[in-house]
C-alpha cells in the first residue's frame, strides 16, 4: 500500500513538472504573436474594430457569471454554422470546465477575461500579469491551447494594461458595438441595439454576455439579422490582423 502511494505521488509530481514546463514554454511561443505597436499619439489602445472591405463582423461573449444558457448558445451557433469568441474569467473556468471544453471542441475562440474580473488599471504590473497567466494556465491544462486574445473586465484599461497583455502574448480586444444585453431590457432591445447600431459595419466587434438573461433567446434572430445585412460572422482570431497594421485614434486596426 505504501509503495503504491509513493508511486502515485511520483507520477503526480512528474505530471505537474511536465505541465509546468509545457506552460512555461507556451508563453515564449505565444509572445511572438504580438509585435506591432498599439500606440497612437502616445497612448496605448486596444482593438475596437478592424478596417476591412470584407463584410465580416466578430460576435463575442464575455463569460464571467452563469452558464445556464451556454449549451443553448452553442446549439444555436452550431445550427447556423457560426463560430464566435468567448472571453472567460478564471473563476468561470473553475466552475464550468466542461463548458470550456465544449466551447473549444465546437471550434470557437477561447479568450482571456482575466482571472478574477478586477479593474486591471488599478492593479500593480505584477498583479496584471498574474491575472493573465493564471487563467491562461487553467485553459491550457483543460484544452491544450494557448489563448492570445484578452478583453479587460469592464472595458477598463490604461497603457500598462495593454503593454502587460502584449508582453505576455495577448492582443487586447475591446468592442465598437455593445448589445447592452447585460441590462436585461429584453430580446427586442438586444436586436435593435445591435442591428440598428450606427457603428455596425465591416470589421465590427460585437459585445454580448453568455450569462445575460435574454441573450440566448435573442441569438437566433441576431444571427439571422446580421446575415440578412450581408455580414459573415467570424471569431475575433479571423477578423483581426496579427501583424502589418497600425491603429487609428478610434482603436481601429488598419492594414499597412
Amino acid at each position: 500500500m505504501k509503495q503504491e502511494t509513493v508511486k502515485r505521488i511520483k507520477n503526480y509530481v512528474v505530471l505537474v513538472l511536465v505541465t509546468a514546463v509545457a506552460i512555461a514554454g507556451s508563453y515564449k511561443y505565444v509572445s511572438q504573436y504580438v509585435k506591432v505597436s498599439s500606440n497612437v499619439n502616445g497612448r496605448e489602445l486596444p482593438i475596437y474594430s478592424v478596417d476591412t472591405k470584407e463584410k465580416k463582423v466578430a460576435l463575442t461573449f464575455d463569460a464571467a457569471w452563469g452558464n445556464e444558457d451556454t449549451q443553448k448558445i452553442l446549439d444555436i451557433l452550431k445550427k447556423h454554422d457560426v463560430h464566435v469568441t468567448f472571453f472567460m474569467t478564471g473563476g468561470w473556468v473553475d466552475k464550468y470546465p466542461d463548458d470550456v471544453k465544449s466551447i473549444y471542441e465546437a471550434g470557437h475562440d477561447l479568450g482571456s477575461h482575466s482571472e478574477s474580473h478586477k479593474n486591471m488599471s488599478q492593479l500593480s504590473d505584477e498583479e496584471k500579469k498574474q491575472e493573465l497567466l493564471s487563467v491562461h494556465k487553467k485553459v491550457k491544462a483543460l484544452t491544450g491551447t494557448d489563448m492570445y486574445l484578452f478583453r479587460a473586465p469592464y472595458g477598463d484599461y490604461d497603457d500598462a494594461v495593454i503593454l502587460t497583455a502584449k508582453e505576455n502574448g495577448y492582443y487586447t480586444i475591446q468592442w465598437n458595438v455593445d448589445s447592452l444585453d447585460w441590462k436585461d431590457y429584453g430580446v427586442k432591445s438586444i436586436l435593435s441595439t445591435v442591428l440598428d447600431n450606427q457603428e455596425l459595419g465591416n470589421g465590427s466587434v460585437i459585445l454580448c454576455h453568455n450569462g445575460a438573461k435574454y441573450t440566448a433567446d435573442a441569438l437566433d434572430q441576431l444571427i439571422e439579422g446580421l446575415k440578412k445585412k450581408g455580414y459573415e460572422i467570424v471569431p475575433v482570431s479571423q477578423l483581426i490582423y496579427k501583424d502589418g497594421y497600425h491603429m487609428d485614434v478610434n482603436g481601429r486596426q488598419i492594414k499597412d
